[in-house]
């Protein structure tokens, strides 16, 4: 199970944070959003991937962003549509489409993502894009038979290790790749605890397969 930490805004912390060497760290290029990344990303280890947040951006907005911080994939968070992501695909970029989950939420609108994403992000419906701090209902994901990889979003914290061991290997989580955390693991909305992370990675990663 690979880890993301999004919501990185800070040089220093995002340093400290590179050293625990998770998979992917996430930098949200949305200005309404208060983590919204409009500093230097320092230097991170080449095996750490970078991941753009974009929130309805045009493409004209999200290349040159991409070049200029070396981004390794490319998460849209809006409500982008399937030819915009086939487009944005022609760059060679990476794609992670993400979808606002709830009870109601209709899994067929995948299908005629398949082709024009290499990823999903599972996330919870609520007032903002993402970051909302909140999960919702992990079973939801039985109604899911695509076979797009997906990252698990959504209010994940410390208290939610054994909750995803627990699933890990089971056919709810079949394709998840990765989980995403961001607020609960945080000082101030940007500024992650490090401990905690370093606690969650271990625990995340301890008795694996």
């Amino acid at each position: 199970m690979k880890l993301k930490i999004c919501g990185m805004k800070y040089p220093d912390n995002i340093l400290e944070v590179s050293k625990l060497e998770p998979d992917y760290m996430g930098f949200i290029f949305w200005d309404k959003s208060i983590r919204y990344c409009n500093e230097v990303i320092p230097e991170i280890p080449s095996s750490i991937q970078k991941v753009g947040v974009f929130v309805d951006a045009s493409i004209n907005e999200i290349i040159p962003k991409a070049k200029e911080f070396d981004l390794n994939l490319i998460q849209l968070h809006g409500k982008e549509n399937v030819p915009f992501c086939a487009e944005l695909k022609t760059y060679n970029m990476p794609i992670i489409k993400a979808f606002s989950i709830d009870a109601d939420f209709d899994f067929n609108l995948l299908d005629e993502y398949e082709y024009a994403c290499d990823y999903f992000l599972f996330d919870t419906k609520g007032k903002l894009p993402g970051g909302n701090g909140t999960s919702f209902d992990w079973n939801i994901l039985m109604n899911y038979n695509g076979n797009k990889p997906f990252f698990l979003s959504g209010g994940i914290g410390l208290d939610d290790v054994l909750k995803i061991k627990d699933f890990q290997y089971s056919k709810l989580f079949k394709n998840c790749i990765a989980v995403d955390v961001n607020s609960k693991f945080e000082i101030t909305p940007g500024v992650k605890k490090i401990n905690e992370l370093i606690e969650f990675k271990k625990m995340l990663h301890e008795n694996e397969l």
